[in-house]
């Protein structure tokens, strides 16, 4: 958990194969949600460090790094990508390697992403922003 006088914001972790898919949505996340106090978002995508860049896959050690720095106290919404990333994070949840509060979010990777980022910045419980980007499946295009 952060220091002292930090907001009790929930924090978002973008768990994706990728390390630049998950930089990207955090990124663009971030610039949507910005004019108040953004909720924190950590990407953990790709291998760790001594893999060759730009190496796909998921690490379990990245991603509990990433929890780990964005926990304010709230809660740490987790969403994944597909197929490993999901059994990634839920086998942490089950062996409890995560930070108290975390949860796995059912929500679309970027639209869920974008819809849980500017829910928890505006300080709303995990709750809420678990159903923010479980909104997300509904957004219509056409």
């Amino acid at each position: 958990m952060s220091g002292e006088g930090d907001a009790a914001l929930v924090g978002i972790v973008l768990v994706s194969h990728s390390a630049a898919v998950a930089r990207s949505v955090a990124e663009l996340t971030r610039g949507l949600a910005a004019g108040g106090s953004a909720a924190p978002v950590a990407a953990a995508g790709g291998m760790p460090d001594g893999t060759p860049d730009g190496a796909l896959g998921t690490s379990a050690e990245l991603i509990v790094a990433a929890a780990r720095s964005v926990d304010r106290g709230a809660g740490v919404a987790l969403i994944a990508d597909l197929g490993s990333s999901v059994l990634t994070v839920k086998a942490l949840l089950l062996d409890e390697e995560l930070p108290p509060g975390s949860r796995l979010l059912d929500a679309p990777f970027l639209e869920g992403a974008v819809a849980a980022v500017v829910t928890a910045s505006t300080g709303a419980p995990l709750e809420a922003v678990a159903a923010a980007a479980g909104e997300a499946y509904d957004y219509r295009k056409a």
